[in-house]
């Protein structure tokens, strides 16, 4: 499904599958979180990746949010990224952060962010390579009962 999405780079795609081995693996801290949605034969549509940023008290990174090219448009990641907040408020987060690139083909991604609810946050120049930035976004929650 990464591959087939046709956006990331095959080092990118490298890292997607290093983090769902980590996630399937037996050993070692679960630092990350994979929820996938599912068609009603289990076939996989999508999946976000996410996981509590360390030393942070209720920020979460979304690492990952990935829909199979074939069932785009039909509102999976919305759906997805919805799953998530509630996820986050549940354990008292305040804050998701994603990250994203500035080159045409992350267009689809930036506009999804933005509508969402997501702010440009942050714009590294020349961050992944000369002439692609890398963009910070971020969406703060309302927890209740959170304290610092």
């Amino acid at each position: 499904m990464v591959i087939e999405t046709g956006v990331f780079t095959d080092e990118e795609v490298g890292v997607a599958m290093e983090l769902i081995d980590i996630v399937l693996g037996e050993e070692g801290p679960k630092d990350y979180r994979i929820v996938c949605a599912a068609d009603d034969q289990d076939q996989p549509l999508g999946y976000i990746c996410y996981g509590p940023i360390p030393m942070t008290m209720g920020a979460f990174d979304l690492y990952w949010i990935v829909i199979d090219p074939g069932v785009q448009g039909r509102k999976i990641g919305s759906k997805l990224l919805d799953y998530l907040e509630e996820e986050v408020r549940g354990l008292k987060g305040r804050m998701i952060l994603a990250d994203t690139s500035s080159i045409p083909s992350y267009e689809k991604a930036q506009q999804f962010y933005l509508k969402k609810g997501f702010q440009e946050v942050a714009r590294i120049s020349d961050y992944y390579w000369e002439g692609n930035d890398r963009i910070t976004y971020c969406k703060k929650l309302e927890v209740r009962g959170w304290r610092q």
